[in-house]
């Protein structure tokens, strides 16, 4: 720490017990939050909490823990609806993440509506979690892909994209923000020109919802998917957020318990929403968890948040980029905190061992966007990716460390 980092994120830090630790006698530089997040003290003990004092099934108990454990779950709901400004807490399906959140569209919205020659329109810089189920769909209905390019920089064209949309086109998918470049694409532009020929949109928002502002009814999308682990909550519980309108037409993912009203062997009734679409147990503790994590990043504010991360890239951006060797993946002029790159002398995967050494923690390899390498012409990136707890000081650490790795391949 130095003084140039704020009292602020010096007492956030505070709260991420995780950041006091140390890896190979170094103090801990974790820089691989666009995989994962870590947790405060408020999500540990929060899920902590609930298996201390309130652990039963929720829904139809009539005994005091599960009606305790459904208040809790249905509370969570209502924090995810109000953090995104959903309109009703029925549009807010819990499942384990954002691919789990994809699938169901691809598999209840999709397989009901689209038909053989159909297209869905996705974008070049998709995670495979936004790619595979889509072409799922193509190989089981004959639904084609088209696939919106991007420029050098790493930003869609837009005018490639309106010249996609067509009279075939039933479906766009991209993501909020790239996983693997950090673009913040223009998506409010997207929908509104999807929409003024009737298609709906659906944003993948993993990497989005920890960093930008979502106002789903603003935005208008009709579907928006993200996971509790990218914005300080547990792991295995994410959301699917849709419109009623398009929900209550969807058939049910998957069959089950409280997916139901009623069952005899002959016919079922299906349940109201959002509970058509939750079969089975749900992760109750994981809702839990993911509604004090919005909790606590709805205290501190996500215009702070943005505000902080981004004084932290530009000067990442600026140490790393100034490094001779080094080119960067991923320039667009709207970006959240994701530096990736590639260096001359070294493979991404031993820049990230060597600066693993150090205790700088990133990630190297495709960042599950394979397609976005082919488009760099390049096997893998290095990739550091910041939250609201990283510092200065730890991007000069990182430009240090890479200093390093150069030493060590040019000794």
């Amino acid at each position: 720490m130095n003084m140039r980092d704020t009292q602020d994120v010096v007492r956030w830090r505070t709260d991420f017990p995780i950041l006091e630790s140390h890896v190979h006698e170094r103090p801990l530089v974790y820089l691989d939050n666009a995989a994962t997040t870590q947790k405060p003290y408020d999500v540990i003990e929060a899920e902590a909490r609930y298996y201390r004092h309130d652990n039963a099934n929720v829904h139809r108990g009539v005994h005091t823990l599960s009606q305790r454990a459904t208040e809790d779950y249905e509370a969570a709901r209502g924090k995810v609806q109000r953090f995104i400004n959903a309109a009703s807490p029925s549009e807010i399906i819990f499942l384990r993440g954002t691919t789990e959140a994809i699938n169901l569209v691809a598999q209840s919205y999709g397989r009901s509506r689209l038909r053989e020659g159909d297209e869905i329109v996705i974008s070049a810089m998709e995670h495979h979690s936004n790619i595979v189920p889509w072409q799922m769909l193509c190989q089981q209905t004959g639904v084609r892909l088209k696939v919106i390019p991007i420029n050098d920089a790493g930003e869609i064209q837009l005018d490639a994209y309106q010249r996609l949309l067509g009279p075939r086109t039933r479906l766009v998918a991209v993501s909020h923000v790239s996983n693997a470049l950090g673009t913040v694409n223009p998506v409010q532009t997207m929908i509104e020109l999807a929409h003024e020929i009737d298609v709906p949109v659906l944003l993948d928002g993993a990497q989005a919802i920890a960093h930008v502002p979502v106002d789903v009814q603003a935005l208008d999308c009709d579907f928006y998917a993200f996971s509790g682990h990218k914005i300080y909550g547990p792991m295995g519980i994410g959301v699917l957020y849709g419109k009623t309108e398009l929900l209550n037409t969807m058939p049910p993912y998957q069959g089950g318990g409280d997916m139901i009203r009623s069952v005899t062997f002959e016919h079922t009734e299906y349940n109201v929403l959002p509970f058509k679409f939750e079969a089975g147990t749900p992760n109750v503790a994981g809702a839990v968890g993911l509604g004090a994590a919005l909790d606590y990043v709805g205290n501190i504010g996500m215009e702070t948040i943005m505000a902080h991360e981004q004084n932290v890239l530009e000067h990442a951006t600026s140490l790393v980029s100034s490094i001779p060797g080094i080119r960067l993946i991923g320039t667009a002029r709207e970006k959240t905190g994701i530096l990736s790159f590639v260096m001359h002398e070294a493979h991404a995967h031993d820049v990230g061992t060597i600066l693993d050494r150090q205790g700088i923690a990133i990630r190297s390899g495709h960042h599950c966007a394979m397609p976005i390498m082919d488009r760099y012409g390049v096997p893998a990136t290095a990739r550091a990716s910041f939250a609201l707890y990283n510092t200065r000081f730890e991007a000069e650490l990182l430009a240090a460390g890479l200093e390093k790795v150069i030493e060590l391949f040019n000794g």
